[in-house]
């Protein structure tokens, strides 16, 4: 009973903390399609401040009604006047709260590439829209066969998207497996990695040729979490989750990662998978390591 309490309570704040700020942002959001220039760079500049605020907020809600320890490392170096981009494993819903209790203000806010479609999802697109999240269109290889005056348009588009980052600092983040991790997943992956699926080093790619020079270091995140199966969300609303390790380590991006082209050069290509493919094995042993401060 006091689980299902405590579950209830902090989801009814993480409630009432959204239904007050989203009026706020929908507002200055609203203000950006009106302003011209720098008043639309001050209304960008309000809505991510407002997208702070909320996560401080669910920080407080989190501190004061559950009592998982967010065991966090390797943040003494981070900045809010640089641009990231972040990469992290993904097992639960419980990666976002994990990266807003380690990440937020002490890096530019989040930015995650989304489909185009989504923009047409009510409230929630416009949010995402007012928080200068990059909508993309995506062709499928057999499509562009038939169009190939298409090839590009993806990135093109993207660019476009990302001109705001120029002016304002920005943190991208990829889950380059692409779906959360199972064992029945790794099973059918036939992955090589004992803790993580198979990295889709295409997706990376994209955000590096898009963003290019605008990104100065990597942020791999490690996320662990104890027991052999990682926990839902509501374990975290009741308390159940006693402690979570959030490893961060900055790496050096290589510019040269940034110069090719990815879909039609096979060197690069490769170059990039190999990059991604060693980075993936360096967070495997990472995670096997941290599960055995778990146990």
């Amino acid at each position: 009973m006091r689980r299902l309490l405590t579950g209830i309570l902090t989801l009814t704040l993480l409630l009432l903390n959204t239904l007050v700020l989203i009026g706020p942002l929908l507002v200055f959001a609203l203000l950006k399609l009106v302003l011209p220039g720098r008043g639309r760079d001050y209304a960008s500049a309000a809505v991510m401040w407002i997208a702070e605020t909320w996560s401080e907020i669910d920080k407080a809600i989190f501190a004061l009604c559950i009592p998982t320890q967010w065991d966090i490392r390797g943040v003494d170096k981070l900045r809010q006047d640089t641009s990231y981009l972040c990469v992290s494993n993904h097992q639960t819903w419980v990666d976002i709260p994990a990266l807003i209790e380690s990440l937020n203000r002490r890096v530019p806010f989040f930015k995650f590439f989304l489909k185009k479609e989504l923009i047409w999802v009510p409230l929630l697109g416009l949010a995402w829209w007012a928080l200068d999240y990059p909508f993309m269109k995506r062709y499928s290889k057999a499509f562009l066969d038939k169009h190939p005056e298409l090839k590009g348009t993806d990135l093109e588009i993207t660019k476009a998207a990302c001109e705001l980052f120029k002016r304002q600092p920005v943190t991208v983040v990829n889950y380059l497996e692409g779906t959360r991790f199972t064992e029945a997943k790794r099973a059918q992956q036939q992955s090589p990695y004992r803790h993580l699926l198979k990295p889709k080093a295409g997706g990376v790619a994209f955000v590096l040729a898009a963003l290019g020079e605008q990104l100065d270091a990597l942020l791999d995140v490690t996320i662990v979490y104890p027991g052999d199966q990682a926990p839902g969300f509501w374990a975290l609303l009741n308390g159940s989750i006693s402690r979570v390790i959030i490893d961060i380590r900055v790496r050096e991006l290589d510019p040269a990662l940034c110069a090719g082209d990815y879909e039609n050069d096979p060197a690069f290509r490769q170059a990039v998978q190999a990059w991604v493919n060693q980075l993936w094995l360096d967070k495997d042993q990472r995670i096997e390591q941290l599960r055995a401060e778990m146990r």
